[in-house]
């Protein structure tokens, strides 16, 4: 039985992949600071470290064959809260983890960039030769994470996926992304508020990016930098996707908001990988979720009044 480790494994998709892993017989250590809570079971295989990646131990590491890395602050507003922090838990904790996996010869490092380090692109296809433009410190802590991956790939399998934004439900779940935001909107509103909404985002469902680690589990042969989102859709045609499984209604704001990417994903795809869920799948268990659980939103759904209560 493999070990794993899981950095921010107490994570909206962490809390997803864990338990996948325990199911395919992979034992797991997750280091996470638990600032959102811990929503994951007990279980024999399982050990939970309560800490902070930046002062994270060699002794974590023992008998360790692969790292997802997915701890960071999560998005802009939350890193540009902190951008110090937001440094410290991004690139220069990745360079000491990575060091420490060399040290104890660990195969393989899998980390979780973001499809974000493109920047505002008006290209039909963004691969993963487009230029890298981050426009927040979110975005470029993201791309220097990746070049400090780059150095070590002699020396370590190394694997930057670069996600589109993630929706779909989760057992820590987020109300700051798009599709989610938007469907919680609608299931307590009956009105969804969009701003602007010609902007393109590129979507992945959570369960799809759980697959795409368990993919690079079982396919050693596969490294390097993937983008991993499956349909560009613009604020809009999501609103409206929403609309149709809830006769909502819409109302359009005006927005500054200048990001705008469309991401190809074909690289991935040619290496075997085979997305299952889509976005309309995401808004109906979200909406599923709500209405069964009667649910009500709260901060900890909400990642920057997290990381805005820490310095409270």
């Amino acid at each position: 039985m493999k070990n794993i480790l899981v950095t921010g494994g107490c994570g909206y998709v962490g809390v997803q992949l864990v338990p996948r892993l325990l199911n395919n017989n992979y034992k797991v250590i997750v280091i996470d600071t638990c600032w959102f809570g811990n929503k994951l079971k007990k279980n024999k295989n399982l050990t939970i470290i309560k800490k902070d990646i930046r002062s994270i131990e060699e002794k974590y590491f023992n008998n360790i064959d692969t790292v997802i890395h997915l701890a960071s602050i999560s998005n802009d507003p939350s890193s540009e809260l902190n951008p110090k922090l937001a440094w410290e838990v991004g690139p220069l904790a990745t360079y000491k983890i990575l060091e420490i996996c060399v040290k104890k010869k660990i195969k393989n490092f899998f980390y979780a960039s973001s499809g974000s380090v493109y920047g505002v692109s008006k290209k039909l296809k963004v691969t993963e030769k487009t230029n890298l433009l981050p426009i927040s410190d979110y975005n470029k802590q993201k791309m220097v994470t990746e070049k400090i991956l780059e150095t070590y790939s002699s020396k370590i399998r190394t694997v930057a996926i670069r996600p589109a934004t993630v929706c779909g439900f989760s057992n820590r779940l987020r109300l700051d992304v798009t599709v989610n935001i938007l469907t919680y909107q609608a299931y307590k509103n009956k009105i969804i508020t969009v701003f602007g909404g010609k902007q393109i985002r590129p979507n992945i469902h959570i369960s799809d990016m759980v697959d795409i680690y368990l993919f690079l589990l079982k396919n050693k042969k596969v490294k390097g930098i993937f983008n991993a989102g499956f349909e560009n859709l613009s604020v809009l045609n999501i609103a409206q996707k929403i609309q149709k499984l809830t006769s909502c209604k819409i109302k359009i704001l005006k927005s500054n908001d200048p990001r705008s990417y469309r991401l190809d994903s074909s690289k991935l795809l040619k290496t075997g990988f085979k997305p299952k869920r889509n976005v309309d799948f995401a808004i109906s268990e979200l909406l599923n979720f709500f209405n069964k659980k009667k649910f009500k939103s709260n901060d900890n759904n909400v990642n920057l009044k997290v990381i805005k209560k820490l310095y409270e």
